[in-house]
């Protein structure tokens, strides 16, 4: 179902790189709750993943998209999923997917850097914090309960990950692992040192998490989805985990490479889902983006830079089978500078008051401590279960 605006309004390598690594990391777990947080880098357009099929201003702005835009999954009589998000859109209708629309965070500027900076550290501006929100999320678990953990796959540690707490990232790999012989010898290398010796000691256990699922292909989405699910699970498994979603930013012919980008992430997720089990009732997954698509397409048969756009909010932990929409409409006066989707729900405090309710932490602290600058204090829709 939709949620109307006036509802709304009432309602109110082959071996893991380690990064700040500490005896914490991988070893207590702050309970069964589950995050994983998806970013689509490059400004995902929203209103080509979830098309609002039903607001008479639509068909002009997209023109030749529509077609296709009416072949997704018609989730209600305003909006269809994208036809490449198949598998995402059986969780919607199994009630474990439900999708946040015309939704930005306070970032009204159309910079990929400073936006994603803002997304991942929580400031109100580019740069304004060292740590990320998921870090300072993961180091709020651990003064809580005395336990939690954090990881990122891929090439590096994001700037959402970064700060006090002692993350860790993998990058799966297609190299050959390394002998064991060749790491008892870099051990003893490294024994007098602390930090070596502890990040070359993590490396191995995330390593030995990940097992023979390790090494991913380059464009195995599927593989990526399940090794993420098998370094998650269980009570050695993280807590918390990042992927990086990149190529999103979308100029010129985004008709078909929107459809590729979107059947990498469904696999991705659906693979996810699978390998998570029963886990996966416990589990959160958010996928955002710094900001989102203009409402008409270019001359190149794309979108340029926008403000508004949407959210996936996924799991058995979600309130799913819902779009939480407060809908500003697409005709030119609705939109915000003539050419973009308004926003008209904050980013941050959906992020912050939904991972607050599945970790069961308090909300006004948790948004204190995520997004200090989001001072809202009307009741976000309910999204977890």
């Amino acid at each position: 179902m939709t949620l109307a605006r006036r509802t709304f309004l009432a309602s109110l390598g082959a071996a893991a790189s380690l990064t700040l690594v500490s005896p914490t990391v991988l070893a207590r777990t702050a309970g069964s709750k589950k995050l994983l947080f998806i970013i689509q880098r490059g400004a995902a357009d929203g209103l080509a993943q979830l098309a609002p099929i039903g607001d008479p201003a639509f068909a002009a702005l997209r023109q030749k998209f529509v077609e296709e835009a009416q072949q997704g999954s018609k989730l209600d009589s305003m909006f269809a999923l994208h036809p490449s998000l198949s598998r995402m859109a059986s969780l919607y209708r199994r009630k474990e997917a439900l999708f946040v629309h015309a939704t930005a965070s306070t970032y009204r500027e159309r910079s990929h850097f400073d936006g994603q900076n803002i997304l991942e550290t929580g400031g109100e501006r580019a740069y304004q914090f060292k740590s990320g929100w998921l870090n300072r999320l993961a180091d709020q678990l651990v003064k809580r309960d005395a336990g939690a953990s954090a990881l990122a796959i891929g090439d590096g540690l994001p700037a959402a990950l970064r700060g006090d707490f002692a993350a860790a990232s993998f990058r799966p790999s297609n190299m050959a692992d390394p002998a064991a012989d060749f790491l008892d010898r870099v051990g003893r290398l490294y024994g007098d040192d602390p930090m070596l010796a502890s990040n070359l000691q993590k490396a191995v256990e995330v390593s030995a998490l990940a097992g023979e699922s390790k090494a991913i292909k380059k464009r195995d989405y599927a593989g990526l989805g399940a090794l993420a699910a098998k370094l998650m699970r269980g009570p050695q498994g993280a807590d918390i985990a990042m992927i990086e979603s990149n190529g999103w930013d979308l100029h010129a012919q985004a008709q078909f490479r929107m459809g590729v980008q979107l059947d990498r992430m469904d696999q991705m997720v659906d693979a996810y889902q699978s390998a998570m089990g029963q886990e996966w009732r416990d589990t959160l997954v958010i996928i955002a983006t710094e900001f989102g698509r203009a409402a008409a397409i270019n001359g190149t048969a794309g979108t340029d830079h926008g403000t508004g756009g949407m959210m996936y909010m996924l799991g058995g932990a979600v309130n799913g089978g819902q779009i939480i929409s407060d809908w500003p409409g697409l005709r030119q006066n609705d939109l915000l500078d003539e050419r973009d989707l308004r926003p008209t729900l904050s980013q941050e405090a959906i992020i912050s008051d939904s991972v607050a309710a599945h970790f069961g932490l308090d909300p006004v602290r948790t948004r204190g401590n995520l997004f200090p600058h989001v001072t809202d204090r009307l009741k976000t829709p309910q999204i977890i279960a």
